[in-house]
């Protein structure tokens, strides 16, 4: 069982020793999984409690919320992918302006020692941490020499491109990893290069809301994910993926991202048609009020206007087949 902790309040008395890592973890990457996979490793060859210690909000909207970066999961799914690695507790600790301004020291010595009691800490070359980000590597390695904690550096982890990437950006095949990479290609609705850095397709998650109607008066419903979804929204466009309901099915789905060109005064959505529903089932399929998951498979094309409805049923028909193609391709 893996505990969530809201804050060093929630940590119980005595707890420890620990082997402990500290991150974002935006995404949770294939390079945040090797660390956290380290992590684990080293805990369970000393005895200890492998805890990831993380923020909320994320600190770039603390310090310049103007043009902080746009976070690519939420964090309900950013702990529980976090807990699919194998930690025993993940710290989650609220990010302030005051909690900011504690010296590398004094943010080592209350949450590493005196909170978790860690005996060995695990990071990345690149770790920054305390008031202005002016603890790095060696303030790291000097704490733990004088607090009494083992510091073990992670090496940086490459991520193997798909053959498409590989061809646009040949130079990037031995990018590090890095949540930077995974916005890039979310950007640009790259989802296949997006899953290769993270390990697995992206993902949204929102309640399902009522929208205009539309899909369903040309007879492909939708559920339409409600503004307050969390997770990065990818380029304008159809996708290929995967509709999570609340009870955790997984439906194979069409999934529209745009404003909709065909019809004046639509604003900017993310939408999801799910195919191939039992006939039976179709009348009692209702998804509104769900939190369900979007999985972001592939991109099929962009978003067009198109002369008329009727030319936008026949586009549909063909994203549908294509999308049961890439996702069901035996049934195809």
């Amino acid at each position: 069982m893996v505990h969530f902790w809201n804050g060093l309040a929630e940590v119980p008395a005595g707890f420890g020793p620990s082997v402990v890592t500290i991150g974002n973890f935006d995404g949770v990457h294939r390079g945040h999984q090797k660390v956290l996979g380290q992590l684990v490793q080293t805990a369970r060859a000393t005895g200890g409690k492998a805890v990831a210690v993380t923020f909320d909000p994320h600190p770039a909207k603390v310090h310049r919320p103007e043009s902080a970066p746009e976070l690519i999961m939420g964090l309900q799914d950013r702990l529980e992918t976090m807990g699919e690695t194998g930690v025993d507790a993940v710290l989650v600790l609220p990010y302030s302006l005051d909690f900011a301004r504690l010296t590398p020291e004094e943010f080592v010595k209350s949450v590493l020692v005196d909170g978790l009691h860690a005996s060995h800490v695990v990071i990345g070359h690149d770790v920054r941490f305390g008031r202005g980000n002016s603890g790095d590597l060696g303030t790291m390695q000097e704490l733990g020499a004088r607090l009494g904690f083992e510091v073990l550096v992670i090496e940086e982890f490459g991520s193997q491109l798909p053959a498409h990437a590989r061809e646009a950006e040949a130079e990037d095949e031995e990018r590090r990893c890095s949540s930077t990479w995974v916005r890039e290609a979310l950007a640009r609705g790259d989802v296949a290069t997006a899953a290769a850095v993270l390990g697995r397709p992206h993902r949204m998650r929102g309640e399902v809301v009522h929208g205009a109607a539309r899909g369903r008066a040309l007879g492909f419903p939708t559920a339409n994910l409600a503004v307050a979804a969390t997770g990065y929204v990818p380029a304008d466009g159809i996708y290929a993926g995967w509709l999570v309901d609340d009870a955790g099915t997984r439906w194979p789905a069409a999934i529209s991202v745009g404003s909709n060109p065909t019809f004046d005064g639509v604003s900017r959505q993310v939408e999801a048609h799910v195919i191939d529903r039992p006939d039976e089932a179709v009348e009692d399929f209702d998804l509104y009020g769900q939190s369900v998951v979007l999985e972001f498979v592939a991109r099929l094309r962009g978003m067009v206007a198109y002369t008329g409805p009727q030319a936008l049923i026949e586009q549909m028909r063909l994203d549908v087949a294509q999308t049961r193609r890439i996702l069901v391709p035996t049934t195809a």
